[in-house]
């Protein structure tokens, strides 16, 4: 039971493979002249073991510097700091570049959810308003207006 439970966390902490392949055959791709690149399936698995092994490296160096500076939330400049401990300073710049502009693309699906979202709660106010006049005029029931055939001076 332990060596199931051991493979099911093993599996969840693997990069997905199509990305590892995509990702690899891209960046060898553009070293290659003529572009196609074919990858044995061990060099692939080689790949992506060492991402994961990095990426646990550098998220552990992260969470050191977060606890040092007394936070719980690793955020990027953390990320950019245990780049910079763990000699790996090159890759800061591109980094930064490219969390700019993920920024930038999700500006705009932000603006445009959250403008959703104001249109969704818009909607619910108006639900529970047209809601709760039905009831206040319910509650009332006998003091509105008499009905035909009666009269207010009571005859």
């Amino acid at each position: 039971m332990a060596e199931a439970a051991k493979k099911v966390v093993a599996e969840a902490e693997e990069l997905p493979r199509t990305i590892v392949r995509r990702v690899v055959k891209d960046k060898l791709s553009r070293c290659s002249e003529d572009g196609d690149i074919s990858v044995n399936k061990d060099a692939l698995v080689a790949f992506s073991e060492s991402a994961r092994i990095f990426i646990h490296y550098i998220s552990a160096t992260a969470n050191d510097i977060c606890k040092e500076s007394k936070r719980q939330i690793i955020s990027a400049e953390d990320i950019f700091k245990a780049l910079e401990e763990t000699e790996f300073s090159e890759f800061i710049r591109p980094l930064k570049a490219s969390l700019e502009d993920f920024r930038k693309k999700n500006a705009g699906k932000r603006a445009v959810v959250s403008k959703e979202k104001e249109i969704e709660k818009n909607k619910k106010r108006k639900v529970e308003g047209e809601q709760s006049d039905k009831v206040e005029s319910s509650d009332k029931g006998g003091s509105q207006s008499p009905q035909k055939g009666e009269s207010d001076d009571g005859e």
